[in-house]
């Protein structure tokens, strides 16, 4: 442990809650009708938190592969489980398709990672293993939500031009290759974007964690490259993946376009 390394007590995480409040002036002051919302994700953010501090803690305390393969699949279930929500339309599958697409993709990319680029030994160390798959699960969430979301909205928005295509004797793909096209875009850009202003707007939060721990920066500089490309080998592969699934969901192998498969999701309450 660095000597020169700080900790963290409870009045320090007070004083940083403490911060939210310019939220909640700003929101009352603009009438946003954000203040619950607000309330509501401070308090899931410290509680969720902490209690992934205790699991890890226990996790690497006894560190052991089914313990570790059981956080990992936790992880991945929540991130399949909330890759589906968003966006105004819905279709039967979706939650499977947001779930088998994180899955292979972010599973795929991270064993790249500990057993070929890493090559951690044993592969299942909790201090990799799980911190890894994590920002890989994060970013490839982001991805595949919009991907699904821009690909249902697409196919609504072109529904006359997609029928007619159809109706000329297109193929199914050829009739739903610009929305899906633009759909996978769509999920790749925050990837794209985020690695384009890396070092110079923003620091990772890897990078940061690790410069703060009293890691050499140019070793955490590495480790930063390394997660980066991860991410964007996961976040491309999952959106593409979860977009063909959407793609196979509402185009028959007849050539028609299942308008009728695509419903208004029903608005939620906060």
């Amino acid at each position: 442990m660095n000597p020169n390394y700080l900790n963290l007590g409870n009045t320090d995480l007070a004083l940083a809650a403490a911060l939210i409040l310019i939220n909640g002036a700003l929101s009352l002051l603009l009438k946003l009708e954000l203040t619950r919302r607000l309330l509501w994700a401070s308090v899931r953010t410290v509680v969720q938190l902490l209690l992934v501090g205790h699991i890890l803690a226990w996790v690497f305390q006894f560190d052991r592969w089914y313990l570790v393969i059981g956080l990992m699949t936790l992880m991945t279930i929540i991130a399949g489980l909330a890759a589906s929500r968003r966006g105004g339309r819905t279709y039967r599958g979706m939650r499977a398709d947001g779930m088998l697409s994180i899955w292979l993709s972010s599973w795929l990319v991270t064993m790249a990672a500990l057993f070929v680029i890493i090559r951690i030994r044993p592969w299942y160390e909790p201090q990799y293993a799980i911190p890894i798959l994590g920002m890989i699960l994060g970013n490839t969430l982001t991805g595949v939500s919009l991907g699904l979301e821009r690909m249902t909205e697409e196919l609504i928005a072109r529904r006359d031009q997609v029928d007619l295509l159809l109706s000329l004797g297109a193929t199914r793909w050829e009739a739903a290759r610009l929305p899906a096209r633009q759909a996978i875009r769509a999920g790749m850009i925050p990837t794209l974007n985020a690695m384009s202003v890396v070092g110079i707007v923003s620091l990772p939060g890897m990078m940061t964690g690790q410069v703060l721990a009293g890691q050499s920066p140019l070793q955490a500089v590495r480790y930063q490259i390394v997660i980066m490309f991860l991410i964007a080998a996961a976040s491309a592969l999952g959106t593409t993946l979860a977009v063909l699934a959407c793609y196979w969901r509402l185009f028959s192998p007849e050539h028609r376009f299942h308008t009728e498969r695509l419903l208004q999701r029903a608005a939620n309450k906060v």
